[in-house]
């Protein structure tokens, strides 16, 4: 069970923090006699109400120490090769990698978004939309986390990492 003022990762709905447990009054979930998480998207606005057995994903952000060590992991992650000109397939394959909700699942993804766009660059090409997007989604949720997680601002992320990685590679 989490606790009030944790902030948690929930579902798809990103970083959220929990406001309150217990049955939340003037909702509709008032007479359910069940507790609730009141959770407020920290990237987002309103309040989410999950009942304390829920079976949308649900798991605590990052501790700091367990962002730089995944920082540190990332030159080792491998991105992966998707073959075919499927969309739906390569979508289908991405929407996996986020749906782990796993910071090095996103990490992978990213990578590989990229390495795609390096190749196919190279060749004169462009990357597909879906692709493009699949891509910007992981890295605002993996960017989200660590900055929460390392207490920086959001557009300050992208290059501690670069910093990081690069001082690795030296």
């Amino acid at each position: 069970m989490y606790k009030k003022g944790e902030y948690v990762i929930y579902g798809n709905n990103g970083i959220c923090r929990i406001e309150n447990i217990g049955i939340p009054k003037g909702t509709p979930m008032s007479g359910s006699g069940k507790d609730y998480y009141t959770l407020s998207p920290v990237f987002g606005s309103g309040n989410i109400y999950a009942p304390l057995d829920t079976k949308v994903f649900m798991r605590p952000i990052l501790t700091k120490a367990q962002a730089e060590e995944l920082i540190e992991q990332i030159p080792q992650i491998q991105g992966e090769t998707f073959e075919g000109k499927d969309v739906r397939a390569l979508s289908e394959q991405y929407k996996g990698c986020l749906d782990t909700h796993q910071c090095e699942d996103l990490v992978k993804l990213i990578k590989t978004v990229y390495q795609k766009e390096k190749m196919l660059v190279e060749s004169g090409k462009k990357l597909a939309k879906t692709e493009q997007e699949f891509g910007k989604l992981a890295k605002e949720l993996l960017h989200r986390e660590f900055s929460m997680a390392l207490e920086l601002p959001y557009d300050e992320v992208e290059a501690y990492i670069v910093k990081k990685v690069e001082a690795l590679s030296k």
